[in-house]
């Protein structure tokens, strides 16, 4: 990623909770068939969005392009990763098979300040 730090991975209790449906998605944004540009300035809106409400876990469909290796799944994370987005991001993880699998992600984010 080009000198920037990936965000840590989301929690392992935080995550099983999520994939357990013990913990709400507070959340959830799909960014299929939208264009680069479009889609990393709509997932801009949303986190700042979420954080501004007080939520603590996201949902982010990426979609897994048509043979596994789509933009947007490859190019979600490096967003997370880069100001200003990152420093409202505690962890990334691939969401479970029941939320989207290798097509989503789970975004917990920091607490506003």
């Amino acid at each position: 990623m080009k000198g920037r730090e990936a965000p840590a991975d989301v929690d392992i209790n935080l995550q099983r909770r999520l994939a357990r449906g013990r913990e709400a998605l507070a959340a959830r944004i799909d960014l299929h068939g939208l264009t680069q540009d479009v889609a990393r300035a709509t997932l801009a809106g949303f986190i700042r969005r979420s954080v501004e409400d007080g939520w603590r876990a996201v949902l982010v469909i990426t979609g897994k392009g048509v043979s596994g290796d789509g933009v947007l799944r490859r190019r979600v994370p490096e967003w997370l990763a880069e100001p200003p987005i990152r420093e409202h991001v505690a962890g990334v993880s691939e969401a479970h098979r029941r939320h989207g699998g290798e097509g989503a992600l789970y975004v917990a984010l920091k607490r506003k300040r």
